[in-house]
């Protein structure tokens, strides 16, 4: 009896470790650089920087990271879960391209999501946005339904398609697509 609940249990975290996404199995490699170069299209400013080197973030780059991704509405800043900019380096990465991402929407005060959920369909009362683990992109020169099909493919989280918008939304959240 012990050595079988021994084998359910081995059975069991092995399981649990091949099912983790793509985006935390990235996280544990050590030898490579992660780099993105991410342009916000509502205040013009960019950011091109390496966040991740010698097997951690640099705190430095998420911080400038952090301040492109700002609500552009009040210009709060808070902190974007370094996991989806994992999740946005595998997405350069799947598009074979290490092009500008132009951000719609990054992080989002608790006051300007209120404000979109009420004035705008489709705005979540409680989104991501408001926690820094959601972002909505495109990739100019590249198709948009790639970028979806890209961004599905990593199964990292949420995954929105709105093509009349022209951009994707991705989250690291629970997987789900809509």
């Amino acid at each position: 009896m012990n050595q079988r609940r021994s084998f359910l249990k081995a059975s069991l975290v092995l399981a649990s470790a091949s099912s983790l996404p793509m985006v935390g199995k990235a996280s544990m490699v050590t030898s490579a650089e992660r780099k993105l170069s991410l342009y916000n299209t509502h205040t013009g400013e960019s950011v091109n920087r390496v966040f991740w080197a010698e097997g951690k973030f640099d705190p430095d780059a998420l911080q400038d990271i952090n301040k492109v991704l700002r609500d552009h509405r009040n210009n709060a800043v808070a902190a974007i879960d370094p996991q989806l900019l994992l999740l946005l380096d595998q997405v350069n990465g799947r598009m074979e391209s290490n092009k500008t991402l132009h951000i719609i929407s990054g992080y989002r005060s608790p006051e300007s999501n209120a404000m979109l959920n009420a004035n705008t369909s489709g705005v979540a009362k409680h989104s991501m946005h408001m926690d820094g683990k959601a972002i909505d992109i495109r990739m100019p020169g590249r198709n948009l339904a790639q970028l979806r099909k890209a961004a599905m493919s990593l199964r990292g989280g949420g995954v929105g398609y709105y093509p009349d918008s022209q951009f994707v939304h991705m989250d690291t959240g629970r997987l789900r697509s809509w």
